[in-house]
């Protein structure tokens, strides 16, 4: 062999090693790039602390740690509908990796000006029926996530509430109307109250001004009770509607155990905390290469029900035993 030759072949493996490097140094560097989650809740994140703590630990799970290799770009609709599809569209715009969305209302949102962004959502009505994936066995498309079953449990709610308050007569329950949902919950109440015998008082809000109007009229309709329907308005609004029931002494029982821990009579649903860590499991399981259309949509059947003690002696009330073995947790 030729200096010559020596020399070529020389060159030749030294700009192949070159090359090499190279590739593996814009991989290293990909690596290190942070993925971007784009959220979307319709509360805002200071009111909603131990459900964003939980999905950051489901992320934990599958090696993502915020602020490290992934960047979550937070957005809140503040409990408004109509903010939603701009909100979204910012989202999409900044190109994310995946869009983790805490409401059917937003997900529809997103369908409409994405088919390949992957999408996980938190939903309390069911996902089949809104539209929002084929089946909850096999989602299809780019959307899975978690079926929270909220908008299906007014009616265990309002027969907790009369549990509670027998001799009561009359309750009242707040339907925010925005909410798509609104209807069947109406429904169901409605039902539901006749089934118990007692008289149902309907009442709406959908803004801040109409809780006082709402209060101020329990009296007049001779409602010794209420119940706060499920819905992102009421759990964005949560300190102004437990405020409000303490200071016209009304029994009222919530969606979210976040209101009887900040001072509710009571609260029953399905654990919103719980709902988060799996749909931030999936969000990492996605990112790390796993189809949405492959993972089955989850069913969160973790209920709370949870009864603030302190708050039924301030309102005088003695709290049948029977409940207090019933429910999961009891706040002295």
């Amino acid at each position: 062999m030729t200096a010559n030759m020596k020399r070529r072949e020389l060159i030749m493996l030294l700009g192949s090693a070159a090359a090499a490097a190279a590739v593996v140094r814009s991989l290293a560097a990909r690596a290190q790039t942070p993925a971007i989650i784009g959220m979307m809740t319709m509360a805002a994140p200071t009111s909603i602390p131990q459900p964003l703590a939980s999905f950051r630990a489901g992320l934990m799970q599958s090696g993502f740690v915020e602020g490290q290799n992934v960047k979550i770009e937070y957005r809140s609709a503040e409990g408004q509908f109509d903010r939603i599809p701009a909100l979204i569209a910012d989202l999409v715009r900044r190109q994310p990796s995946l869009l983790m969305l805490a409401s059917p209302t937003a997900v529809l949102a997103a369908k409409r000006v994405t088919a390949t962004i992957p999408i996980v959502f938190v939903s309390g009505d069911d996902p089949v029926k809104r539209g929002l994936i084929a089946s909850l066995n096999r989602p299809g498309g780019n959307i899975t996530g978690v079926y929270q079953f909220s908008y299906l449990l007014e009616a265990k709610r309002l027969a907790l509430l009369h549990d509670m308050l027998p001799k009561v007569g009359t309750i009242a329950a707040i339907i925010d109307p925005s909410n798509p949902a609104a209807e069947t919950q109406i429904h169901d109440v409605q039902k539901a109250a006749e089934q118990l015998g007692v008289h149902l008082v309907v009442l709406t809000a959908n803004v801040e001004s109409d809780f006082v109007t709402t209060f101020a009229s329990l009296a007049q309709q001779q409602a010794g009770a209420l119940l706060v329907t499920a819905g992102p308005f009421f759990n964005s609004r949560r300190q102004q509607l437990i405020a409000l029931a303490g200071r016209y002494a009304v029994p009222t029982i919530y969606e979210w155990r976040e209101f009887a821990d900040a001072g509710g009579l009571m609260s029953y649903g399905t654990s919103n905390s719980d709902a988060f860590h799996q749909a931030g499991i999936y969000v990492g399981r996605i990112l790390k290469g796993e189809n949405p259309a492959d993972l089955p949509a989850v069913q969160n059947t973790k209920f709370e029900f949870v009864i603030n003690l302190s708050t039924a002696r301030a309102l005088g009330i003695e709290v049948p035993p029977g409940l207090l073995v019933a429910a999961d947790e009891v706040i002295e």
